[in-house]
């Protein structure tokens, strides 16, 4: 039998779409837009989620009750990018992290930034799982999750 040949060609597909926002996260997003970040409270369990929810997903009860949390927290987890893909944040290089923000119950993902990226190496010395952060605002804010630029190291 005769092995058959495949021609292929290589293209790119973009499909542009909108989002709505919804209640929720259109409050929230107008906090950032005015360098205040919320959060929602479950009336269940207590917890206090960011990005805000409509609903505990753990409880699966409604979240109507709306809390400031702090600025400040923690880095849980981070990882390096330097390398270009589709739908990226950024522009490489970038760190990409899960932030536990003062009060909250549950990770927040986010930017690091404040310092040079560049280097790997010097990176590492400067960036640790559990060291305290703070977040800092973009100058042009318009109610989008780059409202905040990143978050540094404090």
């Amino acid at each position: 039998m005769e092995a058959k040949e495949y021609k292929t060609i290589k293209t790119e597909i973009r499909l542009p779409y909108e989002l709505a926002y919804g209640a929720t996260w259109t409050r929230f997003f107008e906090g950032l837009k005015n360098k205040t970040i919320f959060g929602t409270k479950c009336t269940k369990c207590g917890r206090i989620l960011v990005p805000a929810r409509s609903f505990c997903p753990r409880c699966f009860v409604d979240t109507d009750e709306w809390v400031e949390v702090s600025q400040v927290g923690t880095l849980i987890a981070w990882c390096y990018t330097n390398y270009k893909y589709f739908g990226m944040p950024t522009e490489p290089p970038f760190i990409g992290s899960l932030i536990r923000l003062n009060g909250t119950d549950v990770n927040f993902l986010h930017l690091m930034g404040g310092f040079d990226l560049n280097n790997f190496d010097e990176v590492k010395k400067i960036i640790k799982s559990g060291m305290k952060v703070e977040a800092v605002w973009s100058d042009d804010r318009k109610g989008h999750i780059m409202d905040i630029k990143y978050f540094r190291p404090l």
